[in-house]
Formats: structure tokens, C-alpha cells, sequence
């Protein structure tokens, strides 16, 4: 359970043709992606939430240090991701430095973190498309909108878009970075209006106090309060420095996705230059325009007036700009459509990977003899995907994504050691520094943020990674082409 698979074994099956996929990215391309994905509900939303609720102006510091979190993640990905440059990500990293099993689980939280994001994230963008329809005076049905208060429903246009998308994966990768390059340039374009436009309308009383006094919060209790609570008794605070590393924990959902950038490694022209570059430059780039977009919307509006669903769009309207709110809420509902395609392009790329490995029905890693993508796996994942994207309310499902990507991160810096250690001959174009110092930063800050997540969350997680175990014994572990080679 535990054998491990070389890199250069996991390099050679990339150059099967019947597994292969098309080598069409460059440095460009995975930086758009990572920015395509990063950039999202994140920056439309939680920068009201954290603002109002938790960290008052001081929430571009917890932008910060969400960003240096993710970072150290980063710094650990990059160097896995020019040394395996195999469709994966975490998985193929696990499986070269853990084990088959430790990777199996990891593939198995991948599949679950991945699924749900894009099913949640096609849910907030059919809300935004029935806002801008009912603006122009097209009304969808109660049932074809969705599952909300209680009374069932399907969301039509949440459905409609995986299924579009789906389409779009399954005709190529080129194709996939041309339509993202488009919307990540619409989205882009959306976030710079804000800060320059919003620069002009701050008022400087708005940032006093800068940090605002701590106030104590009542915890919940049993299985919504968060693990730390219930494992030592502490409770987070709202404001105040410990508001701060609080905010931090929630806005760590806003950084989710520089790690798919790691999922297209094998569709690079010259992964071992470019996708450290994609992974670093996309972290970058979207930390800057986050740290400068809290700084503008508390200085526009009094932080504990700012809204919590569409905090941007209306701060515009409050200072008498409704024509920039508008544009603001076109840009959320053109932005999310790049999020979703972009996870479920790394859900694919994980599913193929488990696939060509055995560990799954090899079926699923044939690629297209025209198209060079793995279509059957992503027709598959996002048929479902677009089920529960249409029949499911699933708002508290989200922070399962949340956990899936913390223990990835987890699983990726305690690999860098153990490969550092097992395999010190292999060529590394990018090498993380300060091992190990960087890698158990990465584990501390990590295992940090689980903590602060709610125990019926840790719940659900072992839950589905039981039915993996589960999985795993009764066919990966009979099925794994390693197994059958060894």
C-alpha cells in the first residue's frame, strides 16, 4: 500500500499516445489560469464579509496573510511541479514520495475539493445571471432557479453552464486558455476599475480605527463550533489583531486555486521553467489586486456599513455611482464562469491521472484521438457535477473545499522532505528554499487553519475519506498498474 512510483516512471506513461495529452501551454497560459481560477466569489464577496464582521479596515492584512499561507504552499508546489510535471498535481506528487495509498487518498479528497468548488461556484453565478435577467425584466421560473428556503427546485442555468463548459474541455486545452484568456481579461479589467475609479472616492475618516477593537465572540457549540474550540477551549475574536489571523481564515477560501495550475503540468510546453512561474505569478498578481481592492472599499465606505453579499457593487451605489456597480456585477457573473471551467479542468486532470495509474477504470484515461484531451472522464465528471449543480443547495458543503485543499497542502510540503531525502540526485528546476523550514511552515499554517474550520466539517471529511479507503481496497489496490508491474 505503501510503493511508491519513480518520477521516471510517472514521466514515462506520459508518453504513451494512447494516454498522452496535448502539450499546448505556456508560462502565459497557466498564469491566466491561476488568475482565472483565484480571482472570483472571493474578491466580489468576502472582502465586505471580512470587512463588516471580523477585521474592519485591517482586512488587506489578512489578505496577507492568507497570501503568505498560500505562498508557502506555493513555494513547496512549484518545485514538485517542474520535478513531476505529470497530470495530477498532489496526487502524482504523493505517489512519488508517499505511497500509493497516501496518493490514493489524496487523488480521492482532490476529486471531492474539486467537484464541489465548481458546484458551488456554477450555483453563485447562475444568482448573479438571474439578477442581471430579472434587471432586465426576464423572469426565470421559481422551479428553474434552484433549491432555496426549503422549497425544491432545479437551477437551470447553473446546470447549463458545466454542461457548456464541459464541452469546451472536451475540445481541447488551446481552446479552454483562449476562452479563459477572454474572461480573465473582462475580469481583470473589472477589479482595476474598481481600484482606480474607487481611489478617487475614499474618504480617509473611513480607515479610523484601522484596527478596531477586539470584541469577544460567542462560540457555537457541539459540531458547529470550530475543532480548536472543542479540542482547547479557545474561541476566535472579531477585530482587533486577533480579528485579523481570524479574517485570514476565512478569506483563505478567496486563494483557493493556484494549486490547479500544478493540474496541467503535463500540457505544458516546458513545465520545468513554466509552471513555477504560473503558480508564483498568479499567487502574486492575485494577492496585490486583493490587498488593493480592501484597502479601496473600506476607504469608500464605512467598514461597518459594507454589505455582505455584493459588498463592491454596492459600495459604488452608496457614493452615487450606480453605473460602475453594474459593470462591477457583470464582471463577478463573467468572472465565476472562468472558476468554474478551471476546476473542472483540474478535477479531470486528477481523475485521468488515477485512471492511467489503474487506481481507477482505465477507461477514463483515453485521450481523444482528434482533440488530445481526456473526454470520456471529463463528459463523466461533468455530467455529475452539472446534477449537483442543479438539484443541490449546497452552501454548507463549501468548506469542505476548504479542508480538501488544506490537507493537500499538507500532503505536498511533508513530500517535498521525504523526496528531498529518498531521491536528493533528482534534477530540480525549482527548488524550494529553506527546506525544511519552508515545508513545516507550510504544514503549521495549514493544520492552523483546519483547526479554525467546524467540527462537523472534519466530520463530513472522514466520512467521504472512509468510503475512499473503502473504494481503494476493493478495487485500486487489486486493479494499480504498479502492483501488476511489481
Amino acid at each position: 500500500m505503501f510503493r511508491t512510483k519513480t518520477v521516471e516512471q510517472s514521466i514515462q506513461d506520459t508518453e504513451d499516445p494512447e494516454f498522452a495529452l496535448k502539450k499546448s501551454l505556456s508560462a502565459l497560459d497557466l498564469t491566466v489560469f491561476g488568475v482565472g481560477v483565484i480571482i472570483g466569489t472571493g474578491i466580489f464577496v468576502l472582502t465586505g464579509k471580512v470587512a463588516a464582521q471580523t477585521a474592519g479596515p485591517a482586512t488587506a492584512l489578512a489578505f496577507v496573510v492568507a497570501g503568505v499561507v498560500c505562498g508557502l504552499a506555493a513555494l513547496c508546489y512549484a518545485e514538485f511541479a517542474s520535478t513531476v510535471p505529470v497530470a495530477g498535481s498532489a496526487y502524482t506528487f504523493s505517489y512519488a514520495s508517499l505511497g500509493e495509498l497516501p496518493a490514493w487518498i489524496i487523488g480521492w479528497d482532490l476529486v471531492l475539493e474539486l467537484a464541489l468548488g465548481c458546484a458551488v461556484v456554477a450555483v453563485g453565478w447562475s444568482g448573479y445571471i438571474r439578477s442581471l435577467l430579472d434587471t432586465a425584466g426576464f423572469h426565470l421560473p421559481a422551479g428553474l432557479s434552484g433549491t432555496h428556503g426549503g422549497q425544491f427546485g432545479f437551477d437551470l442555468p447553473a446546470c447549463l453552464l458545466v454542461l457548456v463548459l464541459t464541452g469546451v474541455l472536451v475540445v481541447g486545452m488551446k481552446l479552454s486558455s483562449r476562452v479563459t484568456n477572454v474572461i480573465v481579461a473582462v475580469k481583470v479589467t473589472v477589479v482595476l476599475i474598481v481600484i482606480l475609479v474607487g481611489a478617487f472616492l475614499i474618504t480617509g475618516a473611513n480607515y479610523k480605527p484601522f484596527i478596531p477593537p477586539a470584541q469577544a465572540t460567542e462560540g457555537g457549540g457541539g459540531l458547529s463550533a470550530p475543532l480548536i474550540q472543542l479540542m482547547a477551549g479557545f474561541t476566535p475574536s472579531n477585530f482587533g489583531i486577533m480579528g485579523i489571523f481570524t479574517g485570514a481564515a476565512v478569506v483563505f477560501f478567496a486563494f483557493i486555486g493556484f494549486d490547479i495550475v500544478a493540474t496541467a503540468a503535463e500540457e505544458t510546453k516546458n513545465p520545468q521553467r513554466d509552471v513555477p512561474r504560473g503558480i508564483l505569478g498568479s499567487l502574486f498578481i492575485c494577492t496585490i489586486l486583493y490587498v488593493a481592492v480592501s484597502v479601496v472599499v473600506t476607504g469608500m465606505q464605512r467598514y461597518n456599513k459594507l454589505t455582505v453579499d455584493a459588498p463592491l457593487a454596492d459600495a459604488f451605489k452608496a457614493v452615487g455611482h450606480p453605473f460602475w456597480a453594474g459593470l462591477i456585477s457583470f464582471g463577478a457573473a463573467v468572472g465565476l464562469t472562468s472558476v468554474c471551467m478551471i476546476l473542472l479542468l483540474g478535477q479531470t486532470r486528477v481523475f485521468f491521472a488515477m485512471s492511467r495509474d489503474g487506481l481507477l477504470p482505465r477507461v477514463f484515461s483515453r485521450v481523444h484521438p482528434k482533440f488530445g484531451t481526456p473526454y470520456r472522464s471529463t463528459i463523466l465528471l461533468g455530467s455529475i457535477v452539472a446534477a449537483v449543480a442543479g438539484f443541490t443547495s449546497i452552501d454548507e458543503l463549501a468548506e469542505l473545499v476548504n479542508i480538501g485543499t488544506l490537507f493537500a497542502f499538507i500532503v505536498v510540503a511533508i513530500g517535498i522532505l521525504i523526496l528531498r531525502k529518498k531521491r536528493p540526485d533528482l534534477p530540480r528546476s525549482f527548488r524550494t528554499p529553506l527546506v525544511p523550514f519552508v515545508p513545516i511552515l507550510s504544514v503549521l499554517a495549514s493544520l492552523w487553519l483546519m483547526f479554525n474550520l467546524p467540527a462537523e466539517t472534519w466530520l463530513r471529511f472522514a466520512i467521504w475519506m472512509v468510503v475512499g479507503f473503502v473504494v481503494y481496497a476493493l478495487y485500486g489496490r487489486g486493479h494499480s498498474r504498479l502492483g501488476k508491474s511489481g
